[in-house]
């Protein structure tokens, strides 16, 4: 036959041990104490659990060895077993003075639960008290009225009716007397009252409000590290992360910055040099050699540039320029003209003097000059030049790098996994001011206005943790508590999607819920909650904590049960 077995804790009292016998769900009920204990050696306390039994309809046996418990059971005829798996038996005692002394305490334990209910009814029933005195008060002056018209009747003696009605007012008065004395110490039995009130309050804050208990569980459990391929699109209905494809979502951030730099090149902005240069060729038939606009005259590297369009030619009219005979038989017709030049830049080193050596032939065409080049002077100052730009650009870049790819985590919403290796800064859209070869005051810095451009992509967390929980295969009942900071390795953009790697670790065990864990404790002793608890798969060290020191059991109510767990790796 089934039956409760109820493990009696050190800080049990005899309310406890009663409540969970009435409480109990089998029939048979059997009460297992600790090795010492007290509450078991009162003969008192031994009957009240015999009481409470019979009057729930159980069988109570006592588990137990302690010849003093068995005694006191033995005097109430209560059942006691050796051990949970041995036959009850009621214990008999064999000597004399045993079971007189047992029987003794058995009077004396029932009346001194008769004094104690009929104290109670004294104390909870006053007004009940009064109104007796009152009764009897009308009852003995009625008797006294009867008993005075019987002896008229009877004709007593007037001494016998005088020591009655003494005797009558002697006890009216004694009554009287109590009345009186509550009347008089209101205060006292206010006190009392408001004492007794407050006694209630506490009892039921301390016994029914207060008790909490807080569970600490630790789980074993074991870590595991994961290492999957995965692609990524840009197509959200593409997405399938139970096969390892997630869509990735583009966050960007643009940004106008500045940043200024030290311009580092030269130039001279000095008066050009003018002038003009004789051209001339020889002809021994009719012919023409034009010369353009913008035609480059070099003299020692100096090069200067022609201002007026001239055109050499000899026709049938044309009179050469040397008359020679000797020197127009050999050479051919001499024609010549003036051009006038502009130095290529500013300088005084283009204030050459006049030369007929020393200037390069342009198209056949031979060059001098009969006088001095004047006009050219130096005024050097600093000017933006193309390397200047390019590292103030680079240094920009540089400098923001960091900064944007903070500030795009961050703003990356909660739940979602950034990909590291995705991040990318453009920077575009260069501007100087000044502009290229353009002047620098002294003492000022050039600044350079860019556009810059940051992005990187993003993948759901949740979508992540759902395919390692695919791949990682876990047991019936088992689950994945904790997945350690996972990242996205060797992140590369192919033809069509991209491809990466996941990476991270994961912390697995059996499935234990804070539910699960109040199911089993509620209602029990500490000792109890402590033991079932041990008996479920995958926990480790338990620990306990109940709200005051004198609470010994777990509440019922489930808000007052706070569960702790612990994942252990």
């Amino acid at each position: 036959m089934n039956k409760d077995v109820i493990y009696i804790e050190p800080e049990d009292d005899i309310t406890d041990i009663v409540g969970k016998v009435t409480g109990a769900k089998e029939k048979i009920v059997a009460l297992v104490p600790p090795k010492k204990t007290n509450v078991l050696r009162s003969s008192v306390n031994i009957k009240l659990i015999a009481k409470a039994g019979a009057s729930a309809g159980k069988s109570v046996v006592l588990v137990t060895t302690d010849p003093a418990v068995v005694k006191l059971a033995a005097a109430v005829k209560l059942p006691v077993t050796k051990s949970l798996q041995s036959a009850p038996v009621i214990p008999v005692v064999t000597d004399e003075a045993e079971a007189s002394e047992a029987a003794t305490n058995t009077e004396t334990s029932a009346i001194m639960e008769e004094s104690v209910e009929e104290t109670e009814i004294r104390i909870n029933d006053n007004s009940a008290s009064e109104l007796a005195v009152s009764e009897e008060t009308q009852e003995d002056t009625d008797e006294s009225t009867t008993e005075t018209e019987s002896a008229d009747g009877q004709k007593e003696s007037k001494e016998d009716a005088s020591a009655k009605s003494k005797k009558k007012k002697a006890k009216v008065e004694g009554k009287n007397a109590f009345i009186t004395w509550i009347l008089n110490h209101k205060g006292i039995v206010i006190g009392c009252g408001i004492g007794a009130v407050i006694l209630i309050l506490v009892a039921i804050w301390a016994f029914v409000i207060a008790p909490a208990a807080t569970i600490t569980v630790d789980l074993r459990t074991t870590t595991s590290n994961f290492s999957e391929n995965a692609t990524f699109t840009t197509v959200l209905a593409e997405e399938n992360a139970s096969q390892g494809r997630f869509y990735l979502t583009e966050k960007k951030l643009e940004s106008k910055s500045e940043v200024d730099f030290e311009a580092t090149g030269k130039k001279n902005i000095g008066e050009k040099a003018s002038g003009e240069v004789i051209v001339y060729a020889y002809f021994r038939t009719e012919g023409a050699v034009a010369i353009n606009t913008g035609t480059v005259f070099t003299y020692d590297e100096l090069n200067f540039i022609s201002q007026k369009e001239v055109t050499l030619a000899m026709t049938s009219t044309t009179t050469c320029e040397n008359t020679n005979p000797t020197e127009l038989a050999l050479s051919g017709c001499l024609v010549s003209a003036r051009v006038p030049v502009v130095a290529e830049n500013p300088g005084a080193s283009y204030n050459v003097g006049a030369s007929d050596r020393g200037w390069s032939t342009v198209s056949d065409v031979s060059v001098y000059s009969d006088k001095a080049m004047s006009g050219g002077t130096d005024q050097t100052v600093t000017v933006v030049q193309q390397s200047d730009i390019d590292a103030a650009k680079e240094k920009l870049k540089n400098k923001s790098e960091s900064q944007y790819k903070e500030t795009l985590l961050e703003s990356i919403p909660e739940g979602n996994l950034a990909i590291d290796g995705s991040f990318v800064q453009t920077v575009s859209d260069a501007v100087s001011s000044p502009a290229v070869g353009e002047e620098v005051k002294d003492g000022a810095n050039a600044k350079l206005t860019v556009i810059t451009t940051n992005t990187i992509f993003y993948v759901d967390l949740t979508k992540i943790k759902e395919f390692i929980e695919e791949k990682a295969k876990l047991a019936e009942n088992y689950k994945i508590y904790e997945v350690a900071n996972p990242f996205v390795e060797n992140f590369v953009k192919g033809e069509k999607d991209y491809t990466g790697k996941i990476k991270t670790s994961y912390i697995s065990g059996p499935e234990v819920t804070e539910n699960s864990v109040i199911e089993v404790v509620k209602g029990k002793g500490v000792g109890t909650a402590q033991h079932d608890l041990s008996e479920i798969n995958g926990i480790g060290k338990i620990r306990i904590d109940t709200s005051f020191p004198w609470v010994s059991s777990i509440p019922n109510d489930p808000e007052k049960i706070t569960v702790i767990i612990n994942v252990e790796e």
